[in-house]
């Protein structure tokens, strides 16, 4: 018996052991950062023309009605205007109105109802020309947004102590092109 005790013993004092020498692994991030890559000074192909920027930081010209093809509503500001893609530019104003007037403004000048394409946060679409996919990243139309909602105050002005703080609407603008 004694000789079956120390047996016991033995295959206990192996697991525990096994045990002692066999921790579990250490937790890693997932994923798994990659090795650290040297960094390479970005060289400038050397038939790239140089960036020539504004003198002084000069702001971007708002467009007008005449260049977009569609009005834009009155007391609107113009926030910045961003490549579609495809020779198309679209262009972001910012409003103190209330969705429900721009969409009412818009339904009047543009002689159309448009459609409701989302209700939370509200967003109103009215095409203004025809799409040509062939030549065009987007089709032409007016777009509004409602900014202000129970998760959003508004649009942050992005002009520094610009007036209103934040805009409760935003209207994109694709313009109406000839292509």
């Amino acid at each position: 018996m004694l000789g079956f005790l120390l047996v016991a013993l033995m295959g206990l004092a192996e697991l525990t052991a096994g045990l002692v020498t066999q921790q579990p692994p250490v937790p890693q991030p997932f994923p798994r950062p990659a090795a650290p890559q040297p960094v390479q000074p970005a060289t400038p192909p050397a038939t790239a023309a140089p960036v020539v920027k504004p003198a002084g930081g000069a702001a971007e010209a708002a467009p007008t009605e005449a260049t977009m093809g569609v009005p834009i509503y009155p007391g609107a500001q113009f926030i910045a205007s961003y490549d579609a893609g495809r020779g198309q530019r679209y262009h972001i104003f910012g409003s103190a109105a209330s969705f429900v007037d721009l969409v009412a403004y818009y339904r009047t000048m543009l002689k159309q109802k448009g459609e409701l394409v989302f209700d939370i946060p509200a967003t109103h679409e009215f095409d203004v020309g025809k799409y040509r996919e062939e030549t065009m990243a987007f089709p032409p139309g007016v777009t509004i947004k409602d900014f202000q909602t129970a998760a959003s105050q508004g649009y942050p002005n992005p002009k520094p102590g610009g007036q209103p703080a934040r805009f409760p609407t935003i209207i994109q603008i694709v313009p109406v092109t000839e292509r």
